[in-house]
Order: C-alpha cells, then sequence, then structure tokens
C-alpha cells in the first residue's frame, strides 16, 4: 500500500477551510454536552476567569460564558479565531499557544479539547497551560486516542477493509504532520508530569452511524483529506465508496476513546515547606479514582 503523502507540519485539519462549519457543528452535537457536562460538575461556577485555547468556532467558549455569569469572564484563542463572534464578557484572539505567551496564573479555569494531540511541543504547551492556572484551578484536557476505531458494521467484509484502511491512513497523517493520534492515553500520565493533582479521568465511546454527529466527523475528514488520500494510493472511486458506505444503514463503527481529563494546580509548591502538594490537597484534589461516563 502506498503511504498517505507528508502534510506540513501541525494540525492536520484546517480551521478555515470548506469544510469548517460542519465539522465544527459535527463537534459542538457530539462533544459539547460531555466536555460542558464535566465542567459544570467540577464546580464551574459564576464569577469565575476561564481560557480556551484552540476555540474553534466558539462554542465551548459561549457554554463557559453562560457557566460563569454574570460577572466571569472567558476568554477564546485560536490560530484562526474569525468564526467566534466576541460577545460581553467574551474576549476573541489571535494567538498561538505554542508560541504566544499566556498571563502568568491568570484563570480559575483552562480547557483544551482535541488541540494537544496536533503539537509536536504537546508538553510544553501543557506546561505553559498549567502556569496560566490560578492555584486551585482547573484544567480540562480532552483529547481522542484514535489507535483503534473499529468498524463494528459494513455492508461487505472489503468495505469494512476498505474503512479500516481510511482510519489507519489518517492517523498516519497526523503522525506526519507532528501529531500523536494516540495521545488521549497518555493525557492523565502528561497531566501528572506537568505538576497537576487529583485527576479525574472519564473515557467516552461514540458510536458513528448514519445520522449521528460523530459520523458527520468522520465524514468531514473524509473530505478534507481526500486529496492527500488521492496522493497516497486511494481510487476516486474507493473515496466515492467511502462516503456511500458510511451512509449506508447497515453500517455501524465506533471512535476511539475520548479521554476527558482533570486536574488542579496545587494551592502551594512543595518547596514551601518539604511536603508533597498532593499531600496538601483538599479531599476533592486529592481523589485519584478515574471515573467512566
Amino acid at each position: 500500500m502506498t503511504a498517505p503523502p507528508t502534510p506540513p507540519q501541525g494540525y492536520v485539519f484546517d480551521n478555515d477551510s470548506p469544510h469548517s462549519a460542519r465539522h465544527h457543528a459535527s463537534l459542538e452535537e457530539a462533544l459539547d454536552p460531555l466536555t460542558l457536562g464535566h465542567l459544570r460538575e467540577a464546580g464551574v461556577a459564576p464569577g469565575m476567569d476561564c481560557l480556551e485555547v484552540g476555540a474553534g468556532a466558539g462554542s465551548v467558549a459561549r457554554g463557559l460564558l453562560r457557566l460563569v455569569g454574570p460577572g466571569g469572564t472567558v476568554t477564546a484563542t485560536d490560530v484562526k479565531p474569525g468564526r467566534i463572534a466576541p460577545e460581553p464578557g467574551l474576549t476573541v484572539l489571535a494567538h498561538d499557544v505554542v508560541t504566544d505567551p499566556l498571563p502568568e496564573a491568570g484563570y480559575d479555569i483552562v480547557v483544551a479539547r482535541l488541540v494537544l494531540q496536533h503539537l509536536p511541543e504537546r508538553q510544553a504547551v501543557l506546561r505553559r497551560l498549567v502556569r496560566a492556572l490560578r492555584p486551585g484551578g482547573l484544567l480540562q484536557v480532552d483529547e481522542f486516542d484514535a489507535g483503534h476505531e473499529p468498524c463494528l458494521l459494513a455492508p461487505s467484509p472489503a468495505d469494512a477493509r476498505l474503512y479500516e484502511r481510511f482510519t489507519a491512513a489518517k492517523s498516519a497523517l497526523m503522525r506526519a504532520g507532528g501529531g500523536d493520534p494516540t495521545w488521549g492515553r497518555r493525557a492523565p500520565a502528561a497531566l501528572r508530569e506537568a505538576g497537576l493533582t487529583g485527576l479525574r479521568i472519564r473515557p467516552h465511546v461514540l458510536l458513528r452511524a448514519p445520522g449521528t454527529p460523530a459520523l458527520g466527523l468522520q465524514l468531514h475528514h473524509l473530505d478534507h483529506l481526500a486529496p492527500r488520500l488521492l496522493d497516497g494510493g486511494f481510487t476516486a472511486a474507493e473515496l466515492d465508496r467511502l462516503h456511500a458506505m458510511m451512509r449506508d444503514p447497515e453500517f455501524a463503527a465506533a471512535t476511539g476513546v475520548l479521554y476527558s481529563v482533570q486536574g488542579r494546580r496545587p494551592l502551594r509548591t512543595p518547596a514551601a515547606d518539604g511536603t508533597p502538594a498532593a499531600a496538601r490537597a483538599t479531599p476533592r484534589e486529592n481523589d485519584p479514582s478515574p471515573e467512566a461516563t
């Protein structure tokens, strides 16, 4: 099989492509209830100051604004933030989280959804996000592990094999661009390494079937990557077949696992008195048990 061509370093799915509107609509419908639900359960409340990096079309930022009003603020950043309309309490900034600074200890809540796995510098960026938290502040990272996206039903065995080729090619393109499609499974350890405590881990698997927003995301990926897939060995007929197959009532697949991981910046650093920060955490912060939803 011919390997997919190497894309430029960086995010595989352009935030401002002709397919972006459908992509963001599918993301909002599929993932916002999970992302915002976990933030609500963590105690996001009126008066808090929030940051979302890689805000896309702004649906999470607008949801946060509803949670922290009145009196709270939300800053939404993206390399291409043109799809986000500012409103009272919501500041929209063009910002590259890899290279541009963030205020130290400026936020109660920081959210990064489907951002870090695309960045070769993800661990350095994660440390920057932690420094942007106030002591006791919460970071939530939502990331897929796309290492296993099984086809559950297909009209034929040949269709199932074609779908598996597509998901493998998509992951290869992410890796070639400097991303890690399996990074979701490593996110909890990465947050702990960055100094956060009281980790809460929630894994989710979504169904890709006709009419579901998760399938809408996959169809967007197919459209967006079509030129690279053609260069990498797929034929136009195979891409047409993928479109038809995924819309067939006899098709069903699962997403990879979406890991929603929360951690808190310690209230004090270990250097203050020599006691490990985790030993001084509140019961909420020091609860290590993962939760599945």
